[in-house]
Parts: C-alpha cells; structure tokens; sequence
C-alpha cells in the first residue's frame, strides 16, 4: 500500500509538534528547579545570528500549518508571534495540531502533483510531493531540532529520545 499525501503531513507533523510541546515542559520543569528566569530560556539562541526558542517553536507550527494549507486548500489560522511564556507556546502548539487535525484527508487528494509556489526565497515551484519532502519537511524538522538543541545548550537534560518522542 501507497502512503498518501496526507499520511506523511498531518500525523507527522502532529508527532513532532507533540515532541516539542513535551520539550518544553521539561524546559519549564528545569528553570522552575533551578529558580531561572522562564524569559531567559525562551529566548535563548544558539548563536548571535539565529532565532531564539520562540521564534523556533513558531517557525515549526508555521512551517506545519502552512505546508497543510499549500497541499490541501484549507485556509490556515493566522498567529501572531507574540509568545513570551511556556503556556503561551504550548497553547500555539495546541492551536496548530487542532487545525492540522481538522483538516480532512480527502483534501489531500491529488495535492502530489500540485503546484507549490512560494512567494518568499526565490524557490522554484514545486510539485506538492518535492515541497514536501525537500522543503517543508526538512524545515519543520530543521526549527524542532534547533529548538531541542537550544535546549540542551542551556542545560535542559534532553537527549535523543526526548528529540525521537514516544512510539506508538
């Protein structure tokens, strides 16, 4: 059996986003144990140039929703990036698998051969199924790795099963 477009979109991105929902309770959990501020772990960087946790946890639930509404066609919630606290974060977390999960597998039909413009970067268009795996993916994956990373250059004890998640 073929996987279809919508089994490597919404469940996957719905695993990860869930990873990095647990990433950051443990995030919180650390700074509550040690008396830190909560502000200087969420906006940690792991270099001058690069985004801080923030803006890692909202470029993953972007880059999730709207690979889910260029393939499929269902408009996507509009968030603005204004989380300054690990509830804050984790309720866009929430927001962002709410509308994954509303959106309807038969949307995705023929969504492989789709073309995918994107009006930032000067990318090619693409087919959905080339989006998918040369773009959105690696870029989903790209902001929850950095953001496990941030994480444990600030001492967080995360480690590669945090990162893998739990198996069903």
């Amino acid at each position: 059996m073929a996987l279809s477009m919508y089994e490597v979109t919404v469940p996957v991105f719905v695993r990860g986003l869930k990873v990095l929902a647990a990433l950051l309770t443990k995030a919180e959990q650390h700074v509550e144990q040690r008396g830190s501020v909560p502000d200087a772990m969420i906006s940690a960087r792991l270099a001058d140039d690069m985004l801080p946790l923030s803006a890692q946890v909202q470029r993953a639930s972007d880059t999730s929703k709207m690979s889910v509404e260029r393939l499929s066609g269902v408009p996507a919630p509009k968030f603005d990036d204004n989380e300054t606290s690990f509830d804050q974060l984790r309720q866009r977390i929430d927001n962002t698998i709410a509308y994954l999960e509303s959106v309807p597998a038969g949307h995705f039909d023929g969504s492989e051969q789709r073309t995918i413009t994107l009006n930032f970067g000067g990318f090619p268009d693409f087919t959905g199924a080339s989006y998918l795996l040369t773009f959105a993916l690696p870029n989903f994956y790209f902001h929850v790795a950095t953001a496990h990373d941030i994480l444990r250059n600030q001492g967080v004890p995360v480690g590669k099963r945090d990162y893998l998640g739990m198996f069903v």
